[in-house]
């Protein structure tokens, strides 16, 4: 499953959002999965997954089957406002802020410094026969939603009663079927009927779901959504859980390369560069899951748009939490949710298992803090806390006369009188994004260590950043 969005981006028909799932439709409709988003909070064994969907197909009832650990009760599960995933997905995403270099000879005052760190009930039976190998454990409607909850001995049972029930099973599902039956997953069939929802183009945005169990294990089957795929899948993850970061156990991790200046023309292109700067990392780290953020979700810095409230919290999820938030819990750093953003990008050939998720240590990086009181941070490094992010910057060097002895330079701030601040932008939507390697080498002005990238010299008049002081007129 996965969430982007926002910024000036060409869309690509043949790039999909991953789904952790798959589609089934009826009258033999050929559907693919356009973009799925999911938000997962985690405390204890509970687990509530939250998820918003759109699918690219005619406008006929059709179905999502995704694999569950128990079966669910109509109590579990919940539609949701779509503002929440705006949100979420625009707070976490890789950001572009510029900075203008404060006047050399301004003098600072003294301060004093500080650490880091600071309704209608559930019912058996239903639905036609498929034979004894399948069972259906509940049936419900929630909003636009029919829900039925599966459970089947054998994949081809299952199949059988998809096909009986006006269903056709998209080619190869059978084996992929298989190991979620022969774990003993249940499975969460809602269908949508076509005439509750707005299409436009053929494509059509439901409601959010959400439903909440409990499991020893942290997963979340995304393979089967490569049933609905036509090429390669981004698939974004977003996690909540109490001052807790989290990363993929079956997988290599990465952190995205972060805290890179870019020429000024990046203020157009800038999620062009984020796609060829994604696509590098993946080449030197095949078939790892990039994080982008890690986070307290109460705050950002910078901010693009508001940090998360206990009422956004309660929205997904944090209403069925073994431990309930209080409208003070922002204050204690305990019981702070902590957003994690992980990025993989897949095809049918290259994800061999579900994602499985374990708590990983914190992390800093991307902030405009000095590591050695001289250079500003770069990559990712080990801390008591969360603050690490995906950021790029723009920095336009001072313009202005120098009329002091000793003038400092390399300062950085807000817009100068008179100029207009841009404020920040996100690269969302990526999946959509035309790819170009080239981009990173063509706008990077610092080097990437990670990518043995060396960057760009800056132009004429921008030529102090590189060491040589304008002298003082």
């Amino acid at each position: 499953m996965a969430r982007l969005i926002f910024a000036a981006l060409t869309l690509g028909p043949l790039a999909a959002h991953a789904f952790c799932g798959f589609y089934v439709a009826g009258a033999g409709a050929e559907l693919f999965n356009n973009a799925t988003q999911v938000v997962l909070m985690r405390e204890g064994t509970r687990t509530v997954l939250s998820m918003e969907n759109s699918y690219q197909g005619p406008p006929e009832d059709f179905a999502m089957v995704v694999p569950v650990p128990v079966v669910l009760m109509k109590e579990q599960v919940k539609t949701l406002p779509k503002d929440v995933f705006r949100r979420i997905d625009t707070l976490s995403a890789p950001r572009l802020v510029e900075y203008w270099e404060v006047d050399p000879c301004y003098v600072e005052p003294v301060i004093t410094s500080f650490d880091e760190g600071g309704s209608e009930r559930s019912r058996k039976g239903g639905g036609k026969p498929g034979g004894a190998a399948v069972k259906v454990e509940a049936q419900f409607e929630v909003g636009e939603y029919e829900i039925v909850i599966l459970s089947a001995k054998d994949a081809l049972a299952l199949a059988q009663w998809l096909g009986q029930n006006k269903y056709k099973i998209p080619k190869g599902a059978a084996p992929l079927l298989r190991p979620y039956v022969q774990a003993g997953m249940k499975f969460f069939v809602a269908k949508v009927n076509a005439k509750k929802v707005t299409f436009e183009n053929g494509k059509a945005t439901l409601s959010p779901l959400r439903f909440h169990y409990d499991s020893e294990k942290f997963e979340l089957p995304v393979r089967l959504g490569l049933i609905n795929a036509k090429d390669k899948q981004d698939l974004i993850v977003q996690v909540l859980a109490r001052n807790q970061r989290y990363e993929v156990a079956n997988l290599p991790n990465v952190t995205i390369p972060t805290n890179i200046d870019l020429a000024p023309s990046a203020k157009s292109e800038f999620p062009y560069f984020y796609v060829s700067l994604f696509d590098r990392t993946l080449a030197k780290n095949p078939n790892a899951v990039v994080t982008e953020y890690a986070w307290q979700a109460s705050s950002c810095d910078p901010c693009p748009t508001t940090p998360l409230s206990p009422q956004d919290f309660a929205t997904l999820g944090a209403d069925v939490l073994p431990t309930k938030v209080e409208e003070d819990d922002k204050w204690k750093p305990e019981r702070q949710f902590v957003l994690t953003r992980l990025h993989a990008r897949y095809d049918k050939t290259s994800l061999a298992e579900d994602l499985v998720f374990r708590a990983a240590k914190p992390i800093v990086g991307g902030r405009e803090f000095l590591s050695d009181g001289k250079a500003l941070e770069q990559g990712a490094r080990a801390a008591a806390f969360n603050n690490f992010q995906a950021r790029y910057a723009i920095r336009y060097a001072w313009q202005g006369s120098v009329q002091c002895k000793s003038p400092v330079y390399g300062r950085w701030g807000g817009p100068w009188a008179g100029v207009a601040a841009g404020g920040s932008k996100t690269a969302s939507d990526t999946a959509f994004v035309a790819r170009d390697p080239a981009k990173v080498d063509a706008l990077a002005e610092s080097p990437i260590a990670e990518l043995a990238v060396k960057g760009v010299k800056p132009k004429a008049g921008e030529a102090f950043r590189a060491g040589a002081k304008p002298k003082a007129p």
